[in-house]
């Protein structure tokens, strides 16, 4: 009985993946023509020999940017510190993007007057927030019959809220819950 080999899986622990380089770099590029851009270098269309000699002359690294442009475009830097700086324009780009807050409401179809205004207070305080509300009426076992109290009740609720916030429809059914989202109106200054 002879042995037979295991087939190689890639997902074995003992062979971890290699980790790939999202850019070509020095003997990696094998155009014979690249664009070159740098500082402290004549920009314009160079061999690769040429471009890699040059590289390693400033002891830095030749790494290829933009790989879709004809001929690619290469650029003389220091490998490790153009990746820190882009993770750093990555986590700026990241931490200036807003993040849309959804709050939610609840309603009945026979909400009394003393809750409503209440309910209407917090959702101001959402809307200047800039927090978007999503309101909507439950209607439980039979109550599924006031359907046009529960949109009646969302209607008067987008009117107590129009200078703060405008309704991105008019309040829809979708199964027991008739909801409608209100986003607050943007400040011009």
């Amino acid at each position: 009985m002879a042995l037979q080999k295991k087939p190689f899986n890639p997902f074995n622990r003992n062979f971890p993946p290699q980790k790939k380089d999202e850019h070509r770099i020095n003997g990696d590029i094998r155009n014979p023509e690249i664009r070159l851009v740098g500082d402290n270098i004549e920009p314009g269309v160079y061999s690769s020999r040429d471009a890699l000699r040059m590289a390693n002359e400033l002891e830095l690294d030749l790494v290829e940017i933009s790989p879709n442009a004809v001929p690619p475009v290469c650029k003389i830097i220091d490998y490790n510190k153009f990746l820190y700086e882009k993770k750093k324009k990555e986590k700026e780009i990241k931490s200036n993007s807003q993040k849309t807050v959804l709050k939610e409401i609840r309603f009945t179809p026979h909400t009394d007057e003393h809750d409503f205004d209440f309910k209407v207070k917090h959702a101001e305080g959402f809307l200047k927030e800039g927090a978007k509300v999503k309101t909507y009426v439950q209607f439980k076992g039979r109550a599924i019959v006031f359907q046009d109290m529960g949109e009646l009740l969302l209607l008067k609720f987008a009117k107590a809220l129009e200078e703060l916030g405008q309704p991105e429809q008019l309040p829809k059914l979708e199964g027991k819950r008739m909801f409608m989202i209100m986003t607050p109106k943007i400040k011009k200054k």
